[in-house]
């Protein structure tokens, strides 16, 4: 029984977000991370001019790292404490990791807006899920640009951060978020990162290639129970989850893409410039706004079906430990 309780917190974190999301007034230790990074970029740029790459590398390895060690140190001490202190302490902790509501959110001012008819307000809701620009997105690339998202962040922002709790707690959700939040900002490869951030992408690529495989295996399932054309998710996921620079992106991706019949990907432009993509899916019917309901319902279930999964998974591991 011991086991379970060091497990629920899990379950409590996800609760939590269910009912509160992302505190948009109140501290969030994501965007300490943030500040971090771009403290930390500004040292490496001026102490390593001429040496970014080695530079990155520190970056991306100090910033998870301080991260990490942030997130332990007062959750070892509530722990001390008093066992219920260190499980509240650490749910929450767990809640500010994962943001399925938050994701659910923002997508949601998107489909709003193109309900309203409203490309202009759908095209700004977008612009702050996306990395892409979205100044010349139409109503189907604006709807893509969001389902793209949700599938992606599926992975991201909810599955893979609950994998690493089961492993090995907050601390390593914190670890893996640094790395993950490091990628989103300095990831890219562009004149001005493509040295400092090449550690920091290559690293996310490596912790994120399991929990995107693992992720796209449950959505297919949930495609099924959702009585979405599971058989076409598979199909697809089969086909396209290659299809992507990232190892991992088109894993999700292409289950949704098959899911829901339509096609996803292609060509893009990110800060003024061409990206050429290959597609992902097939294109039987064009995307419509309701297709961001309907990944969202696929994000919830393969989260909820995760929770549960991970929560097992966590009192394993404790009851190993323990014994």
């Amino acid at each position: 029984m011991r086991t379970w309780i060091y497990s629920l917190v899990i379950i409590f974190g996800f609760i939590i977000d269910i009912f509160l999301g992302d505190p948009y007034s109140l501290p969030h230790p994501i965007r300490a991370v943030g500040r971090l990074i771009n403290r930390f970029e500004k040292f490496v740029r001026a102490k390593f001019p001429d040496r970014l790459r080695f530079g990155g590398i520190l970056l991306a390895l100090c910033v998870p790292l301080i991260t990490a060690s942030a997130v332990f140190l007062p959750l070892f001490i509530c722990y001390r404490i008093n066992l219920w202190v260190g499980i509240a302490a650490e749910s929450i902790m767990c809640y500010y990791f994962i943001a399925p509501r938050c994701l659910r959110d923002e997508s949601m001012k998107v489909y709003r807006a193109l309900k309203e008819n409203d490309v202009e307000k759908a095209r700004s809701a977008v612009a702050m899920i996306v990395g892409r620009d979205t100044d010349k997105l139409d109503e189907s690339g604006i709807a893509r640009a969001a389902v793209e998202t949700v599938a992606e962040n599926t992975s991201d922002g909810v599955t893979a951060p609950l994998m690493y709790m089961a492993l090995g707690g907050a601390p390593l959700a914190a670890f893996y978020k640094a790395v993950n939040t490091m990628d989103s900002m300095i990831g890219y490869k562009n004149e001005k990162y493509i040295q400092l951030g090449r550690a920091a992408a290559r690293l996310d690529d490596i912790l994120n290639y399991l929990p995107s495989r693992l992720t796209a295996i449950v959505m297919i399932f949930s495609s099924f129970l959702l009585k979405l054309d599971g058989k076409n998710a598979y199909r697809i996921w089969r086909r396209d989850r290659r299809k992507h620079e990232s190892p991992n992106s088109a894993q999700t991706e292409s289950v949704c893409a098959g899911a829901l019949d339509i096609r996803l990907a292609g060509d893009a432009y990110y800060f003024g410039e061409l990206h050429k993509k290959e597609y992902i899916g097939d294109d039987i019917r064009p995307i419509e706004a309701d297709d961001i309901l309907r990944t969202n319902r696929i994000m919830y279930l393969t989260s909820i079906i995760f929770v549960i999964l991970c929560t097992a998974l966590r009192a394993l591991l404790i009851g190993v430990i323990l014994a």
